[in-house]
């Protein structure tokens, strides 16, 4: 029997749910969402309601309240943030068998069509027809209550909500490792120390990388690096330093090895091209990061070198995996949340994540209007 609603709510009727908001005004703020409070006797086949306990702020969130956009997509209207979450089924519908109320669960943000080509193929993270939530015009997670697809709330078992809040920045690493093709022994620089930065350098280490070079501009976020993986070299990139001058430094910092892969976390143009000048021939350059829509690059470097340079965009059936990794201990994702914010605090929290000058590495806003009896 499933739990009624009013009995694992405590907030009161009249805000039962609110969500984080930005507008392409830039304005940032908490306001009343759905789904409401009858909404969880009305789930669609295939439907789970859950209350979401913790929310991890991303480098898109916040691109889309100061930006208002990230490349093509664009903030319109007001729109929910969020999309690194995590929480606790209420109810399901009774097509819905592997979950059930109480279970803890973390969410792949996406719905797809499982019709076109990418779905059909394995490949559903180039849906033709994908919603992924946060992205404009569908509705983030930085809710108290959602309704989603049963199939994409993952059960985490016994896992921390905080840790399962960060299952999706490691599926977007988990993603970058395979396709990129890190092997054992591999040299790979990997530039930018921000929250995917830093996630890689942890998958990059697990998959016996070595040696591994991590870059940014900021010191801080280097030595925060250095602590998260003592045997890591890390390099800070000075402002107006050639592009093909840091791809050498970071072959003496190698001791003369050249990377074998780059993985870019910045979409930065600098950035991409001091990675191309650093890899060795017949290398790769793999680039996470969103940036600009057009980018100059020293093409001829690539030809004449014979260097991939392979895009990635969101990920594709890594949950399962990442769930595994992290229950086991293999990677220990914790170290990264640096701050915490309950939902009413969210422009705070949004400030402190988009300001360098706070050392925060993952901010997550915690959800304390919900009371399921298993926090």
């Amino acid at each position: 029997m499933q739990p009624s609603f009013d009995a694992v709510c405590s907030i009161p009727p009249s805000n039962l749910n609110i969500g984080v908001y930005t507008d392409p005004a830039h304005k940032l703020y908490v306001a009343d969402a759905v789904p409401g409070k009858h909404s969880i006797d009305s789930l669609r086949q295939g439907e789970a309601f859950v209350a979401i306990f913790n929310t991890g702020i991303c480098g898109s969130d916040v691109h889309f309240w100061k930006d208002g956009r990230v490349g093509p997509m664009v903030v319109t209207d007001a729109h929910i943030l969020g999309h690194e979450a995590a929480g606790v089924v209420l109810a399901v519908h009774p097509s819905v068998k592997h979950l059930k109320a109480g279970d803890r669960v973390a969410i792949e943000p996406n719905i797809i069509c499982r019709e076109c080509e990418p779905c059909l193929t394995g490949r559903y993270n180039g849906c033709e027809k994908m919603e992924f939530l946060s992205t404009p015009p569908f509705p983030g997670l930085l809710r108290r209550f959602v309704k989603h697809p049963a199939v994409w709330c993952h059960n985490i078992g016994n896992m921390p909500f905080e840790d399962g809040a960060l299952l999706e920045p490691l599926s977007v690493a988990l993603a970058a490792i395979e396709r990129s093709g890190v092997r054992l022994g591999d040299p790979v620089l990997i530039c930018g120390a921000g929250p995917i930065g830093l996630v890689t350098l942890l998958c990059c280490r697990a998959a016996g990388a070595e040696p591994i070079v991590i870059t940014d501009i900021d010191e801080g976020r280097l030595e925060f690096a250095m602590k998260l993986v003592p045997s890591v070299t890390t390099y800070r990139v000075q402002p107006k330093t050639a592009d093909e001058e840091i791809g050498r430094s970071i072959t003496s910092l190698m001791a003369g090895i050249e990377p074998s892969i780059a993985i870019d976390c910045t979409g930065v143009k600098s950035s991409i091209s001091a990675a191309i000048w650093a890899v060795k021939f017949g290398g790769k350059v793999f680039v996470i990061g969103v940036g600009k829509d057009e980018i100059k690059i020293p093409f001829m470097r690539l030809s004449t070198r014979e260097i991939d340079l392979q895009f990635q965009y969101r990920y594709n059936n890594t949950w399962p995996r990442a769930i595994r990794l992290v229950k086991s201990g293999v990677i220990d994702l914790k170290r990264l949340v640096t701050h915490t914010f309950d939902m009413e605090n969210a422009p705070e929290a949004f400030k402190t994540a988009a300001d360098p000058s706070t050392g925060a590495i993952k901010v997550q806003i915690l959800n304390q209007g919900v009371n399921t009896g298993r926090q």
